[in-house]
């Protein structure tokens, strides 16, 4: 976990549970990076079946090779992505949702699906 994070939550001290309406609460941290455009539609892709660096970018139309590689870097650093590399020429990659992530889809999906059902409604 992010130090950042865990200092923050650390700092906690007696307050009973985290509220993400208290401005010194590490919750707003988690918030800012998993409501992403980009970590949505990752961790939806990666739902059902690992993929590599090249088909993901493929698959989301817009994203720049340096916003994935963050994107992807973060999501591994916060637990929700593992990264397998093989030892082979060329090098092969492949990223997957760990357990943690997996919590995390259905909710995101949920987000994507209100998106796409109130685009009128919205924009």
């Amino acid at each position: 976990m992010d130090d950042l994070i865990t200092d923050s939550f650390e700092n906690l001290g007696s307050q009973p549970q985290a509220c993400a309406f208290n401005a010194d609460c590490p919750t707003r941290l988690i918030l800012n990076r998993i409501a992403d455009k980009w970590t949505v539609l990752v961790v939806i892709l990666l739902e059902s079946e690992t993929k590599r660096f090249s088909s993901l970018q493929r698959e989301i139309g817009g994203i720049s090779q340096k916003m994935l590689t963050q994107t992807l870097r973060g999501l591994e650093r916060d637990g929700l992505v593992n990264r397998k590399v093989y030892a082979t020429v060329p090098p092969k990659v492949e990223y997957a949702l760990t357990p943690l992530g997996h919590t995390l889809k259905d909710m995101l999906y949920a987000i994507k699906t209100w998106s796409e059902t109130n685009i009128k409604e919205v924009l």
